[in-house]
């Protein structure tokens, strides 16, 4: 037991700090070509405007972490439990961006263990992959597109029928997620859930379900629980 303590936090093997210097230069030129990749396949994306510095600065962190653990393992084991504390309050929406979180986290490791060559050939295959499973340019992003519609009405069988046919014509899904009476019960109002068509407009949305008689108002807006 002593000798494995003893290895576990001999620093006799220290790497050179040219070395680390190096290495670091190259996560950070490597993260650069992270966000290239990332700006030229993500043309559209409901992210936070820190998120690009986060990847860059998240690839030299991890470079930096690993030249700190080396082969200790003692020391990886307290770094688990100081970076244990840490706590990410902004929610990553999109799952292609918490792919391109590992891919900084990847990178950034490879490049600290002098694993360059990895790291270069990762950026290569993961780049062609990202590219051809890109954002169209010219597309409107689902996660824009999910809407919430409350109408109030005279409450009829055939007039929600009615207003859900309407509505088919502008969204791709279309969920009633809640109704409740109005005015002392002489109305109702009910709320859907949409995921518009590219296409659709919000202003024409709201006019042709005007339109129909018996409608009293019509609220379209950006789903809160997006």
């Amino acid at each position: 037991m002593s000798e494995w303590m003893g290895q576990a936090f001999d620093d006799s093997i220290a790497t050179p700090w040219g070395t680390i210097f190096i290495r670091l230069t190259v996560a950070f030129l490597l993260s650069l070509a992270v966000l290239v990749i990332y700006k030229f396949t993500r043309r559209a994306v409901n992210s936070t405007v820190s998120f690009p510095a986060t990847l860059v600065l998240l690839c030299i962190l991890i470079a930096m972490v690993t030249q700190v653990i080396g082969d200790n393992a003692a020391r990886a084991f307290s770094l688990v439990g100081a970076l244990s504390v840490v706590r990410f309050r902004t929610v990553v929406r999109d799952t292609k961006d918490t792919a391109f979180v590992i891919f900084a986290v990847v990178v950034g490791m490879a490049t600290g263990y002098g694993q360059s060559g990895v790291a270069l050939i990762g950026l290569c295959v993961v780049g062609v992959a990202a590219y051809i499973f890109r954002d169209h340019p010219t597309g409107i992003p689902q996660l824009h597109r999910e809407m919430r519609l409350i109408i109030k009405l005279i409450w009829s069988q055939e007039l929600e029928t009615l207003v859900v046919t309407r509505l088919a014509k502008f969204a791709d899904d279309i969920d009633a997620v809640a109704a409740e009476t109005i005015k002392q019960g002489s109305g109702m109002a009910l709320t859907f859930r949409l995921r518009l068509k590219p296409a659709a407009k919000l202003t024409h949305v709201v006019a042709e379900v005007s339109r129909l008689e018996g409608i009293q108002s019509v609220e379209l807006g950006r789903d809160r629980e997006e």
